[in-house]
């Protein structure tokens, strides 16, 4: 397997989609993979024709999801792994009729569209042991990483306080585009807008970053433009597992702020702070010293936070998604060698950080709908 290319399949991602761009992208940076087949849109004509517009084999372009489980399991090439790169209310099904056909799956976020869905699909990830990543895109930034192993490193001491917002602006007013109709219906979204949106990157790169796990949280969840049915922000106060405290916030109606992700995380030495705008830099306060500004390429950084271009040149979204994928490919390849695969690699979001981020938005809309409230996060 390792003298191939992973064959890789989509279900959706087709003609006018955003996201299927860039998980082909992503999957082709590192040439780890090629896309063989697909079952692109829920139309079968526009199916076929973002099949044929990809370069598929047409035997291979499918009208429907099902259809495409059923035949790629039966045969002797089937795909390694399939990409979902639909709206959240379908990943549930997908993810499972592929799961049952013995194909691995990499899932956008959020992982389904209730809790129940999510505790499911664990279940059949751990039944039969394929490979499951989550596509928590900022978890795949070098600096990121470089955060996470300095505070695993203890380099910041106990950590006390943890920040995150994430601000967006193009939900400021009502806006009609295929990417915004379905975020902003309750049908094809689930019961949250922004919070399950964005709130869930946010939510995770608190916890991926500072490693620790949210137990309560109190949030209040507003739909700020007249008419919108789901929120378009929302504000939160954290209680961590081990006593630390923090904030959240995500908006999607912030003008001036096109993705203005932003994490800091205090502890009893001292503060790291990352803002996806300047992803190449990390800066590291120590307590009673002056800020230092950690470049990616510099020396002295952990294997984590490896480079793929020299330093001083910029590394951005598509780098990220793309070392997603790259991760995703040593899983897939060590499944296929040993018939085994982590359900979660230290680095790579997988299916328990997918449940952990849909219990994370239940726990907020409890909260709110409660008039603002402490909740638990129930995984």
């Amino acid at each position: 397997m390792t003298a191939r290319r992973l064959r890789l399949g989509m279900v959706g991602g087709g003609e006018g989609s955003f996201i299927g761009a860039v998980h082909r992208l992503a999957a082709r940076m590192d040439d780890q993979y090629e896309l063989v087949a697909g079952a692109f849109s829920s139309d079968p004509q526009r199916s076929a024709r973002s099949g044929e517009a990809l370069h598929v084999p047409a035997d291979r372009i499918y009208a429907d999801f099902e259809t495409m489980a059923r035949a790629e399991g039966a045969r002797a090439d089937r795909i390694d792994v399939v990409s979902v790169v639909t709206p959240n209310d379908s990943h549930y099904v997908i993810c499972s009729a592929f799961l049952r056909a013995g194909i691995g799956v990499i899932c956008d976020k959020p992982l389904t569209t209730t809790i129940e869905d999510a505790r499911a699909l664990r279940s059949l990830v751990q039944q039969t042991g394929l490979p499951f990543v989550v596509t928590h895109t900022y978890a795949g930034y070098p600096m990121v990483r470089e955060a996470r192993a300095m505070v695993a490193g203890g380099v910041l001491g106990k950590i006390r306080l943890v920040q995150v917002e994430y601000p967006q602006d193009w939900l400021s007013e009502p806006v009609r585009s295929k990417q915004a109709d379905w975020r902003l219906d309750p049908a094809k979204s689930g019961p949250t807008g922004c919070t399950g949106d964005i709130g869930t990157h946010a939510h995770h790169l608190a916890c991926y970053v500072s490693g620790l796990a949210v137990e309560t949280l109190l949030a209040e969840l507003s739909s700020m433009v007249p008419g919108r049915v789901l929120d378009d922000n929302a504000g939160m106060l954290l209680r961590f597992r081990g006593g630390a405290r923090g904030m959240l916030w995500a908006s999607q109606v912030a003008p001036g702020d096109p993705n203005g992700l932003r994490a800091r995380v205090y502890g009893e030495r001292g503060s790291l702070a990352w803002v996806q705008q300047a992803p190449n830099q990390l800066l590291h306060t120590p307590l009673g010293d002056a800020t230092r500004t950690l470049f990616l390429g510099m020396k002295g950084l952990s294997p984590v936070a490896g480079a793929r271009v020299p330093a001083g040149h910029p590394e951005g979204y598509l780098e990220a998604f793309a070392q997603l994928y790259t991760d995703a490919a040593a899983v897939i390849r060590a499944h296929a060698e040993s018939g085994r695969a982590e359900s979660e690699l230290d680095l790579l979001p997988g299916i328990d950080a997918g449940v952990r981020g849909v219990a994370f938005i239940m726990a907020a809309l409890r909260s709110s709908q409660a008039g603002g409230v402490w909740t638990a996060i129930e995984e």
